[in-house]
């Protein structure tokens, strides 16, 4: 177990309490099983090194291992946990859970034998907490970490610190919040910035070529890592799912047709349907539905994004610009919690009762026009009026 430590105090010299992601304070103290989901490249290693090294002070009774580590070749995790509670320990945090087999088992046996120890793990957002081998459902509370908000890549990349506003705060008060705003910085460039290479927190290594390399990486590692871990692909898969987000990619906002989309890539429509799920579990699509969908809309989408404006530049090259206002938009409520549909009329419905229509500077909204709480999502203004908000200002939810 030395070993162990050993390891972990390698990690703990490279951390810093420069920043840190919104979830870091909302995490509460005193659940004996947390998970942290998210996205690769999110910043949950970091998120849960900080924890360890600010909330828990790092010591002897501390303990950060990563489930793909060496040492487990030969040990379990429950072995670990055993032995780590006889030497006085109360704090276990895993990292990276879906790399280890029957996880959700040996959990469950941690959580059941040792009343007095924490366990903390990070899982790729591609994992079923709740639907192992073993339930944890009454055991885990778990909080999603998705990529940076425009508000934290402001504050992570340009040093402008500025607080989370509901989304209620900001349809009532967005020209006051805009005209606030605009007395520190000017949105429109960081803004443009931000959606070509500003969604993860590695964009402080570097923009540009290095950023879009790393985000291929990214990509790469979540479907030939994490989605063989979680879904158990065979390397036949991998590649069929690649030219599957590939076909997409190209499409986006697409309005699916399984048929034909299986035709084009030989592969049955219960593949298509399962993948198309999985990638966006992975956090690489967002689907969006109708709002009056029941289990039907587990079966098919009615419209796909990219998950976010990064991917669209990663995967498309130069996309289209109506395409990635919409991919912001959807990505920064959901993002934030909000449940977000397809309306009949307007491009988004909100938590079922607000619609949006997001469009550029000239945008009119007549599709809304008659509709009650509907509201203008607009590019390229700094200030708004009235029903007409500044689409940057969406960034700001968490």
């Amino acid at each position: 177990m030395r070993s162990l430590f050993e390891y972990q105090e390698l990690y703990l010299e490279q951390i810093t309490d420069e920043h840190f992601r919104f979830l870091y304070r909302r995490l509460p103290k005193g659940e004996r099983m947390l998970a942290i989901r998210g996205p690769r490249g999110a910043g949950k290693t970091t998120l849960l090194l900080q924890w360890l090294k600010y909330e828990l002070a790092a010591g002897p009774d501390v303990l950060y291992v990563t489930a793909d580590h060496p040492w487990f070749y030969t040990n379990s995790l429950l072995e670990l946990a055993g032995d780590f509670v006889k030497y006085g320990g109360k704090h276990l945090l895993v990292d990276e859970i879906h790399q280890y087999p029957n996880w959700s088992g040996e959990l469950k046996n941690i959580y059941d034998a040792h009343s007095n120890l924490q366990v903390i793990i990070t899982a790729s957002s591609a994992l079923d907490l709740y639907h192992g081998a073993a339930d944890l459902s009454r055991r885990l509370l778990s909080f999603e970490l998705p990529g940076l908000s425009f508000r934290e890549y402001l504050a992570l990349v340009h040093n402008i610190n500025l607080p989370v506003v509901s989304l209620e705060e900001l349809l009532a008060n967005h020209l006051e919040l805009s005209r606030e705003y605009l007395s520190r910085f000017r949105p429109l460039p960081l803004f443009r910035d931000y959606w070509r290479s500003g969604y993860l927190p590695f964009v402080l290594e570097g923009e540009g070529t290095f950023y879009q390399a790393r985000l291929f990486e990214t990509v790469n590692a979540t479907l030939e890592r994490d989605l063989r871990a979680v879904e158990g692909y065979t390397a036949s898969n991998i590649q069929k799912i690649k030219k599957l987000l590939g076909v997409l990619a190209e499409s986006v906002p697409f309005e699916p047709n399984i048929s034909a989309l299986a035709g084009k890539l030989g592969m049955g429509r219960d593949s298509i349907n399962n993948f198309i799920q999985h990638l966006s579990s992975a956090r690489l699509l967002n689907l969006l539905n109708t709002a009056t969908k029941g289990v039907a809309a587990l079966q098919k989408p009615d419209k796909i994004y990219l998950e976010n404006t990064n991917l669209s530049y990663a995967l498309k090259g130069e996309p289209n610009l109506g395409t990635l206002r919409e991919t912001y938009f959807l990505n920064q409520l959901r993002n934030a919690g909000y449940e977000v549909s397809l309306p009949p009329k307007g491009d988004f419905l909100i938590e079922r009762k607000l619609v949006v229509e997001v469009g550029g500077k000239n945008k009119e909204g007549k599709q809304i026009r008659n509709i009650p709480n509907s509201f203008i999502a607009a590019d390229d203004i700094e200030t708004g009026f009235r029903n007409k908000i500044p689409l940057w200002l969406f960034g700001f939810l968490y």
